[in-house]
């Protein structure tokens, strides 16, 4: 699909602002998926091609996430989906990255639905990636999570959180925050990345001025903790 791919000649310093790498999960994040409707929409927004979407293997997604980090020529954002999520904690755990006041390249990631792989994986694909990874991110993140997401417990999502020294936010019952949780543009984690950004983007950057709806962002605020 074209969201697979990421061209070298589209990762160019002189486009504004951070690069957006969205990281899917298994079997990567289709047509009515909110990474997806963001890449579509985002002009810095682009995914990270994983490969083996069906057949994940922990160290090639790893590689794969640091190659496009690398490749890019300013700072990047990390926007993480389920399985997606344990890649970056792995490749935070392998790479050691230098915090972003000291040079390093990451300045924030938003890690959404992280799935259990120890306790109770609702998928044996998801064990390739255990154990959790416990060292804390040297960068700015959020871990959201839903009250009713089969693939992890609401709990086991907070304490994840604080073992890698993310805030937490709660997604409300939108199930495992994917293209069946049916949130369009999904403007909670609109609000969520605006806060990860140096300047936050605004509709005419290309978030759809209808995507928020009747979205309250004070209310949704109370649902970050720290």
């Amino acid at each position: 699909m074209a969201h697979d791919r990421l061209p070298r000649e589209r990762i160019s310093g002189a486009e504004k602002g951070p690069l957006i790498l969205t990281v899917p999960g298994l079997n990567s994040s289709g047509p009515g998926h909110w990474q997806t409707l963001w890449e579509d929409s985002l002009p810095n927004c682009h995914r990270v091609d994983l490969g083996l979407w069906d057949d994940p293997h922990r160290n090639t997604w790893v590689n794969k996430i640091n190659l496009a980090i690398q490749r890019a020529d300013r700072p990047v954002v990390l926007v993480a989906h389920s399985l997606g999520c344990l890649a970056v904690a792995w490749w935070a755990e392998f790479e050691q990255p230098s915090r972003p006041e000291n040079g390093g390249k990451v300045i924030g990631a938003l890690l959404v639905a992280p799935p259990d792989v120890e306790v109770r994986p609702i998928d044996r694909r998801l064990t390739r990636f255990a154990p959790f990874p416990h060292g804390e991110f040297p960068f700015p993140s959020f871990v959201v999570a839903s009250r009713n997401d089969p693939y992890m417990g609401f709990g086991q999502a907070r304490q994840l959180a604080r073992a890698w020294g993310s805030r937490f936010a709660d997604a409300g019952d939108v199930g495992h925050i994917n293209a069946e949780s049916d949130l369009g543009e999904w403007a909670f984690g609109q609000l969520l990345l605006n806060q990860l950004l140096p300047q936050p983007l605004s509709p005419r950057e290309g978030w759809s001025a209808a995507s928020a709806g009747h979205f309250q962002p004070d209310r949704a605020l109370r649902r970050i903790g720290a």
